[in-house]
């Protein structure tokens, strides 16, 4: 049995709405957190992302490095093709990284651009 791929998300793939068009279901998820990270706005220009998710400024997590920068979110367990939906949702400013979350959790996460 391949390992779990779990997905951090802060943002709107925390939506219902968002998950039952993604994936067709909504996700069960565990509340956990990632440091050294901040949260800013980001204007989404494509429509149907705003269509999606109700809104045309999402936020974007960008590493500062600092441990007292902590971005709150849930943890997902999704299966590869569900990821492969988030990265067709995600706009291009998003970048999927790795990281290490608060729990000790293993992690995808879209972030931009350092801060």
């Amino acid at each position: 049995m391949p390992p779990p791929i779990r997905l951090f998300s802060y943002g709107t793939l925390r939506q219902e709405t968002v998950q039952r068009a993604l994936f067709g279901r909504r996700l069960d998820g565990t509340a956990d957190s990632l440091g050294g990270y901040r949260l800013a706005p980001l204007a989404i220009t494509d429509a149907e992302v705003v269509r999606l998710s109700g809104a045309a400024v999402h936020s974007i997590a960008r590493r500062t490095g600092d441990p007292a920068d902590v971005v709150a979110g849930t943890v997902f367990t999704l299966t590869e093709a569900e990821l492969d939906a988030a990265d067709r949702y995600e706009v291009d400013v998003y970048g999927r990284v790795e990281v290490d979350l608060a729990s000790g959790l293993r992690a995808f996460v879209y972030v931009g651009p350092d801060a």
